[in-house]
C-alpha cells in the first residue's frame, strides 16, 4: 500500500505547493495552513488519547 506513494523529492514538493497556490490563491494560503495545523494538532491529540486508553485497558491499576 505504501509502495504506491513513494518518496517526495524537492521537485515534487514544489509542484504540490504551486498547485495549492493556484487553487487557493495567495490570500487564502495562511488560512489553509492554519486549518491544516489545527487538524494535525487534533489528530495527534486524539491519537495520544487512544494510546492512553489502550494502555489503561491493558494494564489496569
Amino acid at each position: 500500500m505504501f509502495g504506491l506513494i513513494g518518496n517526495f523529492g524537492p521537485w515534487e514538493l514544489i509542484l504540490i505547493l504551486v498547485i495549492v497556490l493556484v487553487i487557493f490563491g495567495p490570500g487564502k494560503l495562511p488560512q489553509v495552513g492554519q486549518s491544516m495545523g489545527k487538524a494535525l494538532k487534533n489528530f495527534r491529540k486524539a491519537k495520544e488519547e487512544e494510546f492512553e486508553e489502550l494502555e489503561d485497558k491493558k494494564d489496569p491499576k
